[in-house]
């Protein structure tokens, strides 16, 4: 994989697999955090900061969920990469359906941003980008913190739909560490494989999980019980991918998501919340797998199924809890 060495970009500089053939997920650089506090060194201010994302990157669509479901999208900007990730990666092609140019420093490529944060980088230039406009400087490029700071910083600039509820803390916070590493990592882990033996333990591990969570929302409409959380922000954007790119393209075929009664009606129900269609864009999804990784698919022909209605009927409601009340009053509003 290409990234940057000391402020240079280089390609083929980082191997995805380590000596077991078990894809090794490099990991993220910049960790600082914004606060609820004016003194903060990165204070929650409306307008100050920025998101650098790809709709096609489920660590990036994870902060547009948090963004939308919070209703801050008056309170942080939003740019949106090229889907096809190529040589240099990632790019801004504002001439293309869904892309933006970079609105704040009009960089061509995001390894910009990096080296303008730090021009002796060393690494990976990923999305999401959580950038301060104002310090000219990548707060966090970490997409489990950056989307707490959206749903807990930001608290006075959203709205009251927190998906970090008290009450619940411990148990999102174990659930999102329980779903990463067989799930939202395990898909990759599957995928970008180098072993045989790897590439069945993950995708063995991978279905183990699933199918535990089929069970539980078999009882339960979310994953913490009665309450959206971020923990089924984490879930639905690996969900939403999993039918389209991850069953074919990263050979997790054992089932579809559409074939699990609960799991399909769960991510239905969460698709058809206020804001979130909006945040999915299969077209960029597809493009980006099926071209982006050549080692998987050197041809780069993109797979035109499965025809999945997200928007279709759902069961969920037989089960306790729901939407918080801010979402369904919009719900509504918008109907």
């Amino acid at each position: 994989m290409n990234m940057l060495v000391d402020g240079e970009w280089t390609t083929d500089a980082y191997e995805s697999t380590d000596d077991d053939g078990e894809f090794d997920r490099q990991e993220t650089s910049f960790r600082n955090r914004v606060e609820a506090d004016p003194d903060a060194e990165f204070p929650a201010e409306p307008g100050r900061y920025h998101l650098y994302v790809s709709y096609a990157c489920p660590w990036a669509h994870r902060t547009l969920l948090v963004r939308a479901l919070r209703g801050l999208e008056d309170a942080i900007s939003v740019d949106v990469v090229d889907p096809y990730r190529q040589d240099d990666g990632w790019e801004f092609s504002p001439e293309r359906e869904g892309c933006t140019p970079d609105s704040i420093n009009g960089f061509d490529y995001l390894r910009e941003t990096y080296v303008a944060a730090d021009p002796g980088f060393t690494g990976r230039v990923t999305v999401p980008v959580l950038w301060d406009k104002q310090e000219e400087t990548i707060v966090n490029n970490e997409s489990a913190e950056i989307i707490r700071m959206l749903d807990t910083a930001f608290e006075e600039y959203a709205n009251d739909a927190t998906l970090y509820p008290k009450g619940y803390r411990e148990e999102i916070d174990e659930t999102i560490d329980a779903i990463y590493e067989p799930i939202n990592n395990g898909v990759y882990r599957a995928g970008f494989a180098g072993t045989q033996d790897a590439y069945e333990r993950a995708v063995s591990e991978l279905f183990d999980a699933l199918d535990r969570w089929e069970d539980v929302l078999s009882e339960q409409r979310y994953l913490c019980g009665d309450a959206l959380t971020e923990a089924d922000v984490c879930l639905f954007t690996t969900l939403v991918r999993f039918d389209d790119v991850y069953h074919t393209h990263f050979k997790c075929n054992r089932r579809k998501i559409a074939e699990y009664p609960n799991l399909w009606n769960y991510l239905k129900e969460l698709y058809q919340l206020p804001g979130v269609a909006e945040t999915v864009h299969m077209d960029h999804i597809t493009e980006h797998y099926y071209r982006s990784h050549t080692g998987l698919n050197p041809k780069q022909i993109v797979a035109v199924g499965p025809d999945h209605d997200f928007d279709g009927a759902h069961d969920r409601d037989r089960l306790a809890g729901g939407p918080p009340e801010k979402l369904v009053a919009r719900a509504s509003a918008d109907d």
